[in-house]
């Protein structure tokens, strides 16, 4: 994966709530694409790509308006397995909208510079998590990646 930097994260103007609202629509049509089975028929999914490594998708929650999924690659280290980037992605059903809940990044995906997670806004770390998820999706929906033909059981599996 190609490493991003800060400038991911430090648009040229200063996001606000409408561009944010426009992020999370395009990033609701791009998880469809990766993900065209509504409701998900299955809880746990890979998704195989001769021009990538295995992404991993987990069903982390379900309720009547929206779903959360847990995106992830994993890396083999020395000290055992590293998921990255480490996604959690709620998507709204009813508003058609697809924000990251959670965003845990190793150093291998992602260069924050000197971002300052600290004193910036909550519109700017939303910003920045949601951008870094629509440019991923695009690189995976390019690179061949999608659910609807990937290695996994065709039926949720009962908890």
């Amino acid at each position: 994966m190609t490493v991003l930097t800060r400038k991911v994260f430090r648009p040229a103007s200063s996001p606000n709530l409408s561009g944010l609202m426009g992020l999370y629509e395009q990033n609701y049509r791009r998880l469809l694409r990766l993900l065209p089975e509504w409701p998900l028929p299955f809880d746990e999914a890979v998704s195989r790509s001769s021009a990538d490594r295995d992404l991993h998708m987990r069903v982390v929650e379900r309720t009547k308006y929206t779903t959360t999924v847990h995106l992830t690659y994993f890396f083999e280290e020395a000290d055992g397995r590293v998921s990255d980037p480490d996604m959690e992605v709620r998507l709204f059903h009813d508003a058609q909208l697809a924000e990251v809940l959670a965003c845990g990044m190793h150093p291998r995906s992602l260069n924050f510079g000197d971002f300052d997670f600290e004193s910036a806004s909550a519109v700017d770390v939303r910003w920045g998590r949601n951008l870094f998820l629509n440019k991923w999706l695009d690189y995976l929906l390019t690179h061949g990646h999608g659910f609807a033909t990937s290695h996994r059981p065709r039926y949720a599996q009962k908890r």
